[in-house]
């Protein structure tokens, strides 16, 4: 994780680079979608993004990274899902489930830690995705007047394994990157 104790220039520079850099890949990753019939939540890859962004930040930089992605949104920038943007999106159906990415990021980081390891990072990264699942379901029972079972059968059940497979790939590349900068960082012999 990338954090910050008094940050030189080129630092905070740095810091505010992978804050907006993982705000942008959530816009990207949120084109990446296919839609489903029987529900306005589409399949998209913003939770691989929101996950990678906590495992990968600290707590304080991966809700901010989500938070200037909600106002690109809601400034009008096309990043949500369908290549669109404006504030009438949070009011939508799928509004909890965006207004949920930065609590959800930060919460991953905050039970990833610091040094975490491949399985402590999938168990963070798993755990923040009932957070969005709160978030989006229940608004999307609120905005549509559905019951419980509707909600649980169009905003959850259809992307559980979906949305752990994305947690799997989150930890792995996060992993990865990590054996990655050890490596980079390691004195040549």
């Amino acid at each position: 994780m990338l954090h910050s104790l008094r940050l030189s220039p080129a630092r905070g520079l740095l810091q505010v680079g992978l804050i907006v850099s993982f705000a942008l890949f959530t816009g990207v990753a949120a084109q990446i979608r296919l839609p489903l019939p029987f529900t306005p939540v589409p399949v998209t890859m913003q939770v691989l993004a929101v996950v990678l962004t906590g495992l990968i930040l600290s707590p304080k930089d991966s809700f901010l990274s989500q938070l200037a992605y909600l106002g690109l949104i809601a400034g009008g920038a096309p990043l949500a899902a369908g290549g669109v943007g404006g504030p009438a999106l949070f009011l939508g159906p799928t509004a909890g489930y965006l207004l949920s990415f930065p609590l959800a990021a930060a919460i991953i980081a905050l039970l990833a830690g610091i040094r975490a390891g491949f399985w402590r990072r999938l168990i963070a990264g798993a755990a923040g995705i009932p957070i969005i699942y709160l978030a989006g379901a229940g608004w999307l029972a609120l905005s549509l007047h559905l019951d419980a079972a509707r909600v649980w059968q169009m905003g959850v059940a259809p992307f559980l394994a979906i949305d752990l497979a994305k947690a799997l790939l989150a930890a792995t590349v996060a992993e990865s990157g990590r054996r990655l900068l050890r490596a980079w960082s390691s004195p040549s012999l």
